[in-house]
């Protein structure tokens, strides 16, 4: 099984280490901890890998496999590592987002990738300035709890997708009222249609990129859908406005400088 690595963790409760399987311990739940805030810290997205041997007796060949109902172990499985990589932003990002910014357009990044990894990335691109901290970034800095931080302090928000979960509709208000940087991580692409609702309670012209099936709720919702031409479904194609067929985000706010000529 390969996935979020703090999903695999969760399933395992024993570690391959130099080719013998060995009980999963804090110690080691300490390390691949330690293994994955530095790796994610770097922009870098992570998965989790593990695997479990499945007895013959139990499941012989041509065993009918049951995805729905699930008729196999998923539980007490072997935790056998991570993997990094890096998917690097196109270059022509930071500059498009700083000119979204002084045109007056918020971006507001929705990924599933960790916190961690979505924070270093939206950095890395500016959709998180320079300078601008997090309610966490305060706290660190004044080494003080998360909770003693007025969230009011803070001009970049980074939301995990659990959290977002359990917020009401005027919670999340909030925090797209007083964020004027905001990510959304370890978001399921249904919350993807929570968050474009959100915006245009504000009043906000939406406008969302996405790519796959699960994204066609929040594409036919935003007032104008972007799909992406390479890599999107045709489901993806078919609910937007508009489809880019360089997959660039560039090349929207290329769009708009010629819309605003236009005007």
């Amino acid at each position: 099984m390969k996935g979020a690595p703090e999903s695999i963790l969760y399933r395992c409760s024993t570690i391959m280490i130099q080719g013998k399987e060995q009980p999963l311990d804090e110690e080691m739940k300490d390390a691949f901890q330690h293994a994955y805030v530095k790796l994610g810290s770097l922009g870098e997205r992570v998965l989790g890998f593990c695997h479990f041997s499945l007895p013959d007796d139990q499941f012989p060949e041509g065993f009918a496999f049951d995805t729905e109902d699930v008729n196999f172990t998923t539980e007490n499985l072997c935790f056998l590592g991570l993997m990094s990589m890096i998917d690097p932003p196109r270059a022509a990002v930071p500059d498009a987002v700083a000119k979204c910014r002084s045109a007056g357009i918020k971006v507001i990044m929705v990924t599933g990738d960790h916190p961690i990894t979505a924070k270093a990335i939206a950095k890395g691109v500016g959709i998180i300035s320079e300078g601008n901290e997090t309610v966490e970034d305060i706290a660190a800095r004044l080494n003080v709890p998360v909770g003693d931080v007025n969230p009011r302090q803070a001009k970049a928000c980074v939301v995990h997708g659990a959290e977002l979960k359990e917020m009401t509709p005027e919670q999340l208000d909030n925090v797209l009222k007083h964020h004027t940087e905001i990510v959304f991580a370890r978001t399921s692409p249904q919350q993807k249609l929570i968050i474009v609702e959100g915006c245009q309670r504000q009043g906000a012209i939406v406008a969302v990129t996405g790519d796959g099936v699960n994204d066609s709720p929040a594409l036919k919702k935003a007032d104008i859908g972007v799909a992406m031409g390479i890599a999107g479904s045709d489901v993806s194609k078919q609910a937007a406005d508009m489809i880019l067929l360089d997959d660039n985000f560039a090349s929207i706010v290329t769009g708009v400088e010629e819309g605003k000529k236009n005007n």
